[in-house]
């Protein structure tokens, strides 16, 4: 969710057309043992350590008002309604090199992953994405070049093999300080709208 953390400091929260405007993102946060792994590097190695918890961004960050977002809740409530649990798989560590010095844990694409990413990326939904749907979570970023290479040739050669049931995603927001707080969950098949 680097791109989100990049994408919203660029945003102060402000005043538009009588409406106070916030940066949003969407995300998937997966369970405890999935975010202890992810943690146990990403103290280390990524600086957004205390900002948000790992996460696959289905959502970089964007703007809207009150009206819009509960418009957008709304559509959120119909597409998790309309998405039946499913399993995501990491597989191994990888990197968006030479793009960018972020490490990450591969989560496998898969069609319950790019359908999610897709709806939120038409109808009311603004087409902010700059990148390719790549679903990962971050492990480290920032880093220069020495430590980059350091750290990515040790953590490529890690074993990994993790699943994870994913049965909702959160509506989450920016705070002033710049960390990112969960707005609203969106549990699959459980919503009322």
């Amino acid at each position: 969710m680097r791109e989100l953390i990049a994408y919203a400091s660029s945003f102060d929260n402000e005043k538009r057309n009588g409406g106070f405007m916030m940066n949003y993102g969407i995300a998937i946060f997966p369970s405890k043992k999935i975010q202890d792994e992810a943690n146990a590097l990403r103290k280390r190695y990524d600086p957004q350590y205390t900002k948000i918890p790992p996460h696959v961004t289905l959502k970089s960050a964007f703007t809207m008002d009150e009206v819009t977002r509960d418009q957008v809740i709304q559509e959120l409530k119909k597409i998790a309604n309309d998405t039946k649990p499913f399993t995501i798989h990491i597989s191994k560590v990888s990197s968006f090199a030479p793009v960018t010095h972020t490490i990450y844990f591969k989560v496998e694409p898969i069609p319950e992953l790019t359908i999610l990413f897709d709806k939120m990326h038409s109808g009311i939904f603004p087409d902010n994405n700059e990148y390719s749907f790549v679903p990962h979570i971050t492990l480290a970023q920032d880093l220069m070049e020495d430590e980059y290479s350091d750290v990515y040739s040790s953590l490529r050669m890690k074993e990994v093999g993790l699943d994870d049931t994913v049965d909702r995603f959160q509506l989450c927001y920016q705070l002033d300080d710049g960390s990112w707080t969960v707005y609203e969950s969106f549990v699959f098949g459980q919503e009322t709208t």
